[in-house]
Formats: structure tokens, C-alpha cells, sequence
């Protein structure tokens, strides 16, 4: 039996008091302020989860690695990389994912949608992450930083193509540029011997 009933909606609950919690969806009112902070919320619970936020307590300890979190739902998900559990599956595919979140960005692919949109230039992107690196080209920000040469770029997939010809295994003895392949290097230690293998069989023309 749920006696008491909301006026607004009609849901019904057992007690007043439960009552008088959910009436503060349709009020707005939010009764329970954070001391440090000022940010308000309509229930204690969430409150003292907020709370956490500036203690930098981290109460939720994974049994298998250690890692600690502070919320138990941040420590369920990142349960599911040792389990190796993914509940979400795509129903035009049948991939799975470990967050409904990420499982709602794939649709993505299937349904063509680009929800991401640049407010510069009207282009638009599947993933909220193209949106990002895209922005710079407006901003001219370069926030990625080559911790080796302090370099900037635009995008991380910049900084990480740039990484790879710094830490290469293969060195340019005339110039010192690095390759992650020996075949890489040699074309290019023909930029300094001027040298052009292939011909042309009509003209002769060397390349």
C-alpha cells in the first residue's frame, strides 16, 4: 500500500517523508549544501558523496590491483577490466562495452550521426574527441607538449606521430632525425646524397 501521493505526478509512496523527498524533483529544492563548496543538492546521499571531491578520501578499493576510488560506481566499472565482463552489446554488430556510455557513442558509426558540431565552422564529427582536436585549427591552441624537445601540437595523434621520429631506433647520421624503421631511414638519407634509384624507362628521369 502507498497512501501517500504525489500531487504532481501521481507516483505514490509509503511513507511522508519519502513523499516529501521526491516532491523536490518537480520544486528544484535543494536542501542540502556543501560547506566547502556551496554546491546544493535535493538529497543527503548525494551530498556526502559530493563531499569526497575535496577530502581526496578514495573509500572503494579494487581487491585485485589496489586502485581506489570514491564512488562504489567508479570502482564497479573499472571491476569489468579484470573481469573481462562487457554488458553492453550493439544489436547491429554485436560488440560489447563495458559502460552504456561508450556503447551509445559506437551507435554512432551504424546510424551515420555526427552530433559533435563546430560552432566556427558548422563541420560536425561522430566523436566528441574529433570535435577537440579540430577546434585548434580555429584557436591555433597547441596544448600537446613534447616533454623531450617542448615542441607543441594541435592534437595528441600529432604528438604521438611526432614521438615516434624522436625515440625511433633508427638515427640519421647527417642530421640526427630518428625512424622506427630502417627502411624509413634510408629513404630518407637520400634527401643528403641527392640520390634517385628509380628511373623513368621513357625519359630517364630519376626519382
Amino acid at each position: 500500500e502507498k497512501p501517500h501521493e504525489c500531487l504532481e505526478c501521481g507516483k505514490g509512496f509509503r511513507y511522508n517523508s519519502e513523499l516529501r523527498q521526491h516532491q523536490r524533483i518537480h520544486t528544484g529544492e535543494r536542501p542540502y549544501e556543501c560547506e566547502e563548496c556551496g554546491k546544493s543538492f535535493s538529497y543527503s546521499s548525494n551530498l556526502i558523496k559530493h563531499r569526497v571531491i575535496h577530502t581526496g578520501e578514495k573509500p572503494y578499493e579494487c581487491g585485485e590491483c589496489g586502485k581506489s576510488f570514491r564512488h562504489s560506481s567508479h570502482l564497479s566499472q573499472h571491476q569489468m577490466i579484470h573481469t573481462g565482463e562487457k554488458p553492453y552489446n550493439c544489436g547491429e554488430c554485436g560488440r560489447s562495452f563495458r559502460q552504456s556510455s561508450d556503447l551509445m557513442k559506437h551507435h554512432n558509426i551504424h546510424t551515420g550521426e555526427k552530433p559533435y558540431e563546430c560552432g566556427k565552422c558548422g563541420k560536425s564529427f561522430t566523436w566528441s574527441s574529433g570535435l577537440r582536436n579540430h577546434q585548434v585549427i580555429h584557436t591555433e591552441e597547441r596544448p600537446y607538449e613534447c616533454l623531450e624537445c617542448g615542441k607543441s601540437f594541435g592534437s595528441s595523434t600529432d604528438l604521438r606521430k611526432h614521438q615516434c621520429v624522436r625515440t625511433g631506433s633508427y638515427e640519421c647520421p647527417k642530421c640526427g632525425q630518428r625512424f622506427q624503421r630502417s627502411s624509413n631511414l634510408l629513404l630518407h638519407e637520400r634527401i643528403h646524397t641527392d640520390e634517385r634509384p628509380f628511373r623513368c624507362p621513357d625519359c630517364g628521369k630519376g626519382f
